[in-house]
């Protein structure tokens, strides 16, 4: 399946809630997703989960007390699905932050969000504030986060519309 790069938002419902449902190989993580704040980075991540494309992928990154990152068709931080997204950088790295891995300001002043790595924070990381794309918060299942390895398996991701 080919998936490319948003150009713009899908339709969001208003008073409607956004949730992934990230089922792994530990259990399941539930995140709700902002689409007010960071509508591209939410449209992206809905058309990856529905189209499959997460499927059977693993966390190929995880750094205790900072971050589970996944997300990776290669499974070592160098792939993605051949495009970027936007920058829409403006929600906190709470504990628990659904955000986009991106390249280094370096390489990537624009700070644009990688097309398909994300991550979740083990804790509040404020330094990364202003940084990163957060496009959403686990609402259910840290304890499920905090027991991620590397190399445990996404099964899939359901996107649940309430």
């Amino acid at each position: 399946m080919q998936f490319s790069e948003p150009k713009q938002a899908m339709e969001f419902q208003e008073g409607k809630t956004y949730l992934a449902i990230i089922h792994t190989s530990k259990g399941d993580i539930t995140c709700q997703l902002n689409p007010k704040e960071a509508p591209l980075s939410v449209t992206n991540f809905v058309m990856l989960a529905q189209g499959g494309f997460y499927n059977g992928l693993v966390f190929h990154r995880v750094v205790p007390n900072f971050v589970i990152q996944g997300g990776d068709p290669k499974g070592n931080g160098t792939g993605g699905p051949g495009y970027t997204v936007p920058a829409e950088i403006s929600l906190p790295h709470a504990q628990g932050a659904l955000a986009w891995a991106r390249l280094p300001d370096y390489m990537n002043p624009q700070k644009k969000s990688s097309g398909s790595q994300f991550y979740i924070t083990l804790e509040k990381i404020s330094y990364l504030d202003g940084e990163y794309t957060v496009f959403g918060t686990t609402i259910a299942g840290m304890e499920v986060v905090k027991k991620i390895e590397q190399g445990d398996q996404i099964k899939s991701i359901e996107i649940v519309i309430q």
